[in-house]
């Protein structure tokens, strides 16, 4: 987000969105941690929208899709995001411990 941020300021936006729709894999990790404000919520939803069967998208989140709403600023836009992202995909859940707390605790 923050790159797509720094390129709308620096009128860079469209460059950086056709290398992101040319890349072979795109990954937004860990998306539950800061919530997006108007601009970044368009454009996630833009950048998955281009890339909707055409290219492969991995999202991590620790949030349940029904949270996403607590990110995103627009409720009918997350549920046409979730549409996308989950057409034609694989949803694996992986919830339960921490491999990062069990590692801790062995030590």
């Amino acid at each position: 987000m923050a790159e797509l941020t720094e390129a709308k300021d620096n009128y860079l936006l469209s460059k950086l969105k056709k290398r992101i729709r040319q890349t072979d894999l795109l990954i937004l990790d860990e998306m539950s941690y800061v919530s997006f404000d108007r601009f970044q919520s368009e454009m996630v939803f833009k950048v998955v929208s281009d890339r909707s069967e055409r290219g492969s998208v991995i999202v991590t989140t620790n949030l349940p899709f029904s949270q996403w709403t607590e990110l995103f600023q627009n409720t009918a836009m997350v549920a046409a995001l979730v549409d996308r992202l989950t057409f034609k995909s694989f949803v694996p859940d992986m919830n339960g411990d921490s491999s990062r707390l069990d590692q801790s605790l062995k030590s």
